[in-house]
């Protein structure tokens, strides 16, 4: 399923599908030019509303929604973080750590880390390639909060999961969490509806703790940047698509699960 879900989700990416589109229409554009023109014209106006229009914020919006910043009034036996906020290729090509998009993941570890100085302290991410194990996430993330003063010794890292279900059982094997601790989980804030179904899924009760937000409160007022409206309109569609799947694969209890 893990090499099924990367294939299928490369081929389907609305970059990847506007490519496609556009090679028909050329391809069809002198045995069937009417119908090329009808492509052509459906690629410049799926781009149209994927630049000029709140479209990516509206699929992205109830996502990062889903769940609110926790009010912390009880203590915290633990810190859970998903990987994903570090780009292997290039820190392993550059020989330092570089951070993608979702880095607030990490630097939620550290503060978190400093602000319950008695949490237990998991990080969880494996290597996202298909074929071979090669450097997991896990590798780079003890210098990394070495860095900014924490120490790594205060980790547990977890480097075989290469999915968000992997996470949520290879960190429950290693963990093995007591009944009634309190646990926080950190990731995207898109990305949480999913994360805690999974962790629902293995009998881990959770508090959502979301970073890495890329809408505003309300989506009214926020300009278009086209690299930021094509980044969260595939980040939306992805999350979507992954509640579906992971519903169907009994991954989730819920298709879309609540606070």
């Amino acid at each position: 399923m893990f090499t099924l879900s990367k294939i299928f989700w490369a081929l389907l990416t609305p970059a990847m599908l506007l490519l496609l589109l556009t090679l028909l229409a050329c391809l069809l554009l002198r045995r069937r030019p009417r119908l090329a023109q009808g492509l052509l014209a459906l690629v410049i106006a799926i781009q149209l509303a994927i630049f000029l229009t709140p479209l990516p914020d509206w699929v992205l919006h109830p996502l990062e929604n889903r769940f609110p910043q926790p009010v912390l009034t009880q203590p915290v036996d633990g810190i859970i973080v998903l990987g994903g906020a570090i780009d292997i290729a290039v820190s392993h090509d550059r020989g330092r750590l570089e951070l993608n998009s979702a880095g607030d993941r990490l630097t939620a570890l550290v503060a978190l880390a400093r602000q319950y100085p008695q949490a237990k302290l998991v990080f969880t991410g494996g290597s996202p390639k298909i074929m071979g194990a090669g450097l997991s996430e896990s590798d780079y993330v003890p210098a990394f909060v070495q860095s900014l003063g924490l120490n790594p010794q205060r980790l547990l890292l977890e480097k075989r999961s290469r999915n968000t279900w992997e996470n949520a059982v290879f960190s429950k094997q290693l963990v093995q969490p007591r009944p009634g601790e309190h646990w926080l989980l950190v990731t995207s804030a898109s990305h949480m509806p999913r994360a805690v179904g999974c962790f629902r899924a293995v009998g881990w009760p959770v508090t959502a703790y979301p970073v890495d937000y890329l809408t505003a409160l309300t989506t009214s007022g926020q300009g278009f940047s086209p690299e930021w409206q094509l980044l969260k309109i595939e980040l939306g569609l992805k999350e979507w698509a992954g509640l579906v799947a992971y519903h169907l694969m009994n991954r989730t209890p819920d298709l879309f699960p609540a606070p």
